[in-house]
């Protein structure tokens, strides 16, 4: 791996990173508004104090931290593939570039000594998964990667009951940032309660430490942070979308890792943009709580 100059400072300082994937630049964002966005990102990290981490692979190489030139091919190469842990080594083989995902940037993250990770939203349980089998790579790969993930919950085109039933088998500990209820990506309510709900970073980097302390931490922790009240989609917006988005991915017979970038496309089309500027913004927040958790970890460790 080649981790950033910076990244590497910061970790051996024992200060505070923040890892972030690169699949919502290139995949999740349009272009070319996407390599701005990323850097918004970034700032917003440092902002909290803390160093950003942006992970990809880069002509073969896995990055921990990347230097401007690096972003902006990630943002606008169309060679740029979608890649998850099962991925990683035949990208690094055939010496191409990849876009990390939840699951394989926490991987990386982990094995570079990242503890705290800042995306949009977990993938998780499809719809319909009993006749698919469809279930993101995500949850098994935090079920044994440590990892404290910030995340506005789960995207809402997913099965939002069953991944929180399989967050719980899996071990993956949840915690509401001030809120008992599971965020819904768009929404900030997904209509699922929550056991357990912190208020402050502080408070976060205390569940940590005491993770280490009693070994529990060979698992991740979300940390469930509801996107702004005010940056929310309307509700009846949000409904009538996902009802249609659902339909047209079943009418095509889209399936796997094109479902989410289909359906993406298919809110911020249907929403005028809406859907894309609560995407943003729910990023930036996430990324923001992100850098303030690992500013308070850095201290209490």
């Amino acid at each position: 791996m080649q981790v950033h100059p910076e990244v590497r400072e910061a970790l051996a300082e024992g200060g505070a990173v923040v890892a972030l994937e690169s699949t919502i630049i290139s995949h999740g964002l349009p272009r070319p508004g996407n390599l701005e966005i990323a850097r918004q990102i970034e700032q917003a990290v440092r902002d909290a104090g803390a160093v950003p981490a942006t992970i990809a692979i880069v002509r073969g190489v896995p990055h921990i931290g990347l230097d401007d030139d690096a972003l902006s091919q990630i943002a606008w190469s169309e060679d740029t593939d979608k890649v998850s842990v099962r991925d990683l080594a035949t990208v690094v083989a055939k010496g191409g570039n990849g876009a990390t995902t939840v699951a394989s940037t926490a991987h990386l993250a982990a094995r570079a000594g990242i503890e705290v990770f800042a995306t949009g939203g977990l993938g998780g349980v499809h719809r319909e998964a009993r006749e698919s089998w469809d279930e993101s790579a995500d949850l098994t790969t935090l079920s044994r990667t440590r990892a404290v993930v910030v995340c506005a919950g789960v995207k809402s085109i997913l099965d939002v009951g069953a991944t929180i039933e399989r967050l719980e088998t899996l071990n993956i500990g949840v915690l509401g940032y001030r809120t008992k209820s599971f965020p819904g990506f768009y929404r900030a309510d997904s209509g699922y309660a929550l056991d357990w709900r912190v208020d402050t970073a502080a408070e976060v980097a205390e569940v940590m430490v005491q993770r280490g302390l009693l070994g529990t931490d060979s698992s991740a922790l979300i940390v469930a942070n509801p996107v702004p009240a005010a940056d929310e989609l309307d509700a009846e917006l949000h409904d009538r979308t996902l009802t249609g988005g659902l339909a047209a991915l079943r009418a095509r017979g889209i399936r796997g890792k094109a479902v989410t970038p289909f359906l993406l496309e298919y809110f911020h089309r249907e929403t005028a943009g809406a859907s894309l500027t609560t995407n943003v913004q729910l990023v930036l927040n996430n990324a923001r709580v992100a850098g303030e958790i690992a500013a308070a970890y850095s201290v209490r460790r």
